[in-house]
């Protein structure tokens, strides 16, 4: 019986059973492999760490899209760096407003093998005429472009390998720059309980450039050790203070079909853990002094 055993914590992971190995091998920017899991479905895994499964990534990506889109209330350009797997895409263009989606991603070999062997992910979402697909480094991307954006969703790997730049000071500069007003970044940033330092980092880095930051969370299964932070910024507090009945009836009137998101929960994500709420607190008063 094959094995997968996760690489992304030193003394700590999760084991998955190999029932069939769909795809491994190397692209050109990192090690690749789809394969099916009896309880997970089919799951992505890229330089040794699971980035999604069949059985739970609705509730990452409905969590990172829907949250940003409903708050704006308005957002017709939406750009999204990184999710090759096309699931953040599939999400964004349920919107019908959204006039235009870029997505600017890498490794042009996860889409292509992921519309392949995952395609529930996608849902045909690449055929839509919004669609505008850009195979470039996500930091020399935001630092170059002219394009400027509603909101941005960071669906990056960890900080490691490919993805690192996109957890740096620049590539959050950058993203404030090619924000309209009242636009909102957010980012996926990790499980806050074990990777402490993450999300410390990233708040130091999110206070010296956003009026508005903070972070909000979901229990995804994959993600194992506790509630998976995203980041949140933007120069409007009022963003993330909407009311329950002003989130209602953008719901409401969006016309999505959900499986996790709904506007209760959207007000509850922002309510963290106290251990979360010091670590944020912490880092954020190490910056200022």
């Amino acid at each position: 019986m094959r094995e997968f055993v996760e690489t992304l914590y030193d003394s700590y992971g999760q084991l998955f059973r190999i029932d069939e190995m769909l795809f491994e091998n190397r692209t050109a920017h990192q090690h690749l492999a789809i394969f099916h899991n009896a309880a997970f479905g089919r799951v992505l895994v890229l330089d040794g760490i699971v980035q999604t499964t069949e059985k739970d990534e609705f509730i990452y990506h409905e969590m990172l899209a829907h949250v940003p889109i409903l708050a704006h209330g308005d957002a017709r350009q939406v750009l999204i760096v990184g999710g090759g797997d096309g699931a953040m895409v599939r999400e964004v263009a349920c919107h019908r407003q959204i006039e235009q989606i870029t997505q600017v991603e890498i490794d042009l070999r996860v889409i292509d093998l992921c519309r392949q062997h995952l395609p529930s992910h996608s849902n045909g979402a690449y055929d839509d005429s919004r669609v505008n697909v850009v195979i470039d480094d996500g930091l020399s991307f935001m630092q170059s472009t002219a394009q400027r954006f509603d909101v941005i969703i960071s669906d990056s790997t960890d900080p490691i390998g490919p993805g690192e730049a996109l957890f740096s000071g620049a590539f959050y500069a950058a993203c404030k720059k090619r924000l309209n007003p009242g636009g909102i970044l957010v980012t996926q940033n990790g499980v806050a309980f074990m990777q402490p330092s993450e999300l410390a980092t990233t708040a130091r880095r999110l206070s010296n450039v956003f009026d508005d930051w903070h972070f909000y969370g979901a229990a995804i299964p994959t993600y194992v050790g506790g509630i998976m932070t995203f980041g949140w910024a933007t120069d409007d507090p009022g963003l993330r203070h909407h009311s329950l009945a002003l989130l209602r009836q953008r719901y409401a009137a969006s016309g999505i079909q959900t499986r996790h998101y709904n506007p209760e929960l959207h007000r509850a994500a922002f309510a963290l853990p106290q251990h979360v709420l010091q670590i944020i607190g912490k880092a954020s008063n190490e910056y200022r002094s």
